[in-house]
């Protein structure tokens, strides 16, 4: 009887225990702030506009609900925060995951790239997330990746150069969590305004107050047009510089927030600690 009953206390503690690891809303993970280099169109189909997203990584070390976050875009100097129609996120896991590996590819590498299909996703107009957004006065980049995004061997365009507009941080909160096992992640958010919405660029590699994390991949970019397939944004668009050197990188500006989850092995580590703590006991009594 005794064995009996620490195994039933065993497993109430170990619930207990289990269930009070779970964190509070947390900064899950943050690249920084804009940094005026680059500018990339991201923006769901809309109008005469064809879909494009662009895409930048991020790691969870735990499983991680994310709940939320903020990312920052260049919208044109005569739009104003009212006229955004639609806000769209999107998480994709990194190729070959949710990816044909079959079919030939028509850009230069898929490694490190996004997966063909989104793994998640929430949309404004679906209502499966809300948004705010907010104008932080007048910003520009100095270069731009907006329509040139091509198969190979024409990818490399130089980037179609400097935008003015404003800077807008959008804050948006999911109505149903991104629930992710530990692993490595292309977070890509879209906007719907009169004009381009182009994704700002944070420092690479990541500096305060971004959080860096290994391997930090580089930003990707694609259109309808080219889907299913990425592009590298430095590497493979805007190439190396006229002077030589090798081609720049991209981080993206954005943080996510949300709850890391306890290892799904927690549990039951913890009953087996406690059910040998039991049958020790039951041998003594």
């Amino acid at each position: 009887m005794l064995c009996k009953r620490y195994s039933s206390s065993a497993i109430v503690v170990a619930a207990l225990w289990f269930s009070g690891t779970a964190a509070a809303d947390v900064q899950l993970v943050t690249t920084g702030l804009p940094d005026g280099k680059l500018g990339a169109l991201s923006t769901p189909a809309n109008g005469s506009q064809i879909e494009t997203e662009a895409a930048d990584d991020f790691i969870l070390n735990s499983p991680g609900n994310i709940t939320g976050g903020v990312f920052y875009g260049l919208i044109p100097a005569n739009a104003t925060v009212s006229d955004v129609s639609q806000v769209v996120v999107e998480i994709y896991r990194v190729f070959p995951n949710d990816s044909d590996t079959v079919r030939t590819p028509i850009v230069p590498t898929r490694t490190n790239s996004p997966s063909d299909v989104a793994f998640d996703s929430g949309d404004s107009v679906l209502n499966s997330l809300t948004f705010t957004a907010t104008s932080l006065g007048a910003f520009s980049v100095a270069n731009s990746v907006v329509n040139g995004i091509n198969p190979k061997p024409n990818q490399t365009t130089d980037g179609e150069g400097a935008v003015s507009g404003q800077e807008v941080a959008f804050v948006f909160d999911l109505t149903t969590p991104f629930m992710l096992p530990a692993g490595h992640y292309f977070f890509v958010p879209q906007v719907v305004v009169p004009g381009d919405f182009l994704w700002l660029s944070a420092p690479r590699p990541i500096v305060a107050p971004g959080t860096p994390f290994t391997p930090d991949l580089q930003a990707w970019i694609r259109n309808e047009s080219l889907a299913p397939d990425w592009l590298r944004i430095g590497t493979d668009i805007v190439g190396p510089p006229v002077t030589g050197g090798p081609a720049p990188t991209f981080n993206m500006a954005f943080t996510l927030d949300g709850v890391v989850t306890p290892e799904p092995t927690a549990l039951p580590v913890v009953l087996g600690v406690l059910a040998i703590a039991a049958w020790k006991r039951s041998r003594l009594s």
